[in-house]
C-alpha cells in the first residue's frame, strides 16, 4: 500500500471514529420529559417547546402530554421518560416507597387555588357541614384544602365532608348539579366559576404555604448518569422562566393556545397568578417538601423520620447559579 493510500486510510479511520463519538455523545444528550395536567404551572414546559430551547441549548428532547402523575411516575420508574414535572405529592409519595427519585427543580413554591362555592356560600364559616370536592383524594388539590381549612380553624376531617370530583371543569360542572357545594381551582378557572355565578371564597396563595405545588423530578441515578442533558434542560427551563416573566403578550399566546382560552380577562388572570411566583433559578428547597412530609407523618412512620433535604437535589441549579448563567438571562 502506498503512503499516500495508507494516510488516506488512518483520515478515514479517524473521522470514523470521530463521528461515532460525535453520534454516541448526541445519544447521551436526548431527554424525553413529561408533563400532566392543563395548567398555567405547566407553561415553562410549553414556551421551553414553542421558543425550541431544547434545541438551542443542544439537547435532543421529547415532550410528551401524559393523563395523570400516577402514569407519569410510572413511566419514570420504567425508564420510559427521563424526567417529569408534577407536584411534590407525588414526590413524598414514591421517595418514600422506597422510589429512587429526587426534585432537581422547583417550580411553583406554594399553592395557587382558591377555594369557590356554590352563590349560596358566601362566607368560608358556611362550608361546615358541607360537601367539597377535589380531584381525587390523596391528590394535591385534596392536600391543599385540607391544609388551608385547618388554617382557616375548619377541620377538614370533621367539618366538611370532601369527595373525589374530577378535573377542575368536572367540578364546577359537580357544584352546578349540587353534587358537591365547594371545591378548590387555580385561575384561570376561578374566572371561569365567577362567570358561572359561583362565589370566590378564598385565595388559598395568601396563606404562603411552603409546598412545590409543581418541580421536576428525576431518578437520583439519572442525575449522576445523565447530567449533561438535564443540565442543558435545565438552562432551557430557566431560560423559559424568563421569557414568562419578560414577555407578558407572548406568555399569553402560549396561555391561550395550551387552555384554549381566549377570554381576554382569564388569560391576564392567568398570567398575573402565576408570573410572579416562578423563581428565576428554579432551586427545588426543602421547605416545600416538609409541609408535605409532616402532613403524612401522623399516618406515616416513615415520613416522620424523613429528611426533606434527601428529597431534593440543588447541585444542578447551584453549578448553574455558578456560571452566571441566570444573572445573564436577566441582564439582557
Amino acid at each position: 500500500m502506498g503512503c499516500f493510500s495508507r494516510t488516506a486510510l488512518v483520515v478515514l479511520i479517524v473521522l470514523t471514529a470521530l463521528s461515532v463519538q460525535k453520534d454516541q455523545s448526541f445519544a447521551q444528550e436526548r431527554i424525553r420529559i413529561a408533563w400532566s395536567g392543563v395548567s398555567p404551572a405547566n407553561s415553562p414546559i410549553w414556551v421551553v417547546q414553542e421558543k425550541g430551547l431544547l434545541k438551542k441549548h443542544g439537547i435532543n428532547g421529547e415532550v410528551i402530554s401524559i393523563s395523570a402523575s400516577p402514569i407519569a411516575l410510572q413511566a419514570l420508574l420504567a425508564g420510559e421518560v427521563d424526567v417529569i414535572v408534577t407536584s411534590v405529592t407525588t414526590l413524598a409519595l414514591s421517595r418514600l416507597a422506597g422510589a429512587d427519585i429526587v426534585m432537581v427543580l422547583g417550580m411553583v413554591p406554594t399553592f395557587l387555588d382558591h377555594i369557590i362555592s356554590h352563590p349560596s356560600i358566601t362566607t368560608l364559616e358556611q362550608i361546615k357541614g358541607k360537601t367539597g370536592g377535589v380531584n381525587r383524594l390523596g391528590s394535591t388539590s385534596d392536600l391543599g384544602l385540607r391544609l388551608a381549612l385547618r388554617r382557616k380553624g375548619i377541620d377538614p376531617e370533621k367539618d366538611v365532608k370532601i369527595v373525589t370530583a374530577g378535573d377542575n371543569p368536572a367540578r364546577l360542572a359537580a357544584i352546578s348539579r349540587g353534587i358537591i357545594q365547594f371545591s378548590i381551582m387555580p385561575e384561570p378557572f376561578v374566572r371561569e366559576a365567577e362567570k358561572l355565578g359561583f362565589k370566590d371564597l378564598f385565595d388559598i396563595q395568601s396563606l404562603k404555604i411552603p409546598f412545590w405545588w409543581n418541580a421536576v423530578l428525576a431518578k437520583e441515578s439519572a442525575v449522576k448518569a445523565n447530567r449533561a442533558a438535564l443540565t442543558k434542560f435545565s438552562r432551557a427551563m430557566m431560560e423559559a422562566i424568563h421569557y414568562i416573566k419578560t414577555d407578558k403578550e407572548g406568555t399569553k399566546a402560549i396561555y391561550s393556545k395550551n387552555l384554549k382560552l381566549t377570554d381576554p380577562e382569564g388569560l391576564e388572570r392567568a398570567y398575573q397568578s402565576y408570573v410572579s411566583v416562578f423563581p428565576e433559578n428554579l432551586l427545588p428547597t426543602p421547605d416545600g417538601v416538609k409541609t408535605m412530609l409532616d402532613d403524612l407523618a401522623p399516618r406515616n412512620p416513615k415520613s416522620a423520620a424523613a429528611d426533606p433535604k434527601a428529597f431534593v437535589d440543588m447541585s444542578l441549579v447551584q453549578e448553574i447559579e455558578a456560571t452566571g448563567f441566570i444573572k445573564k438571562l436577566y441582564k439582557q
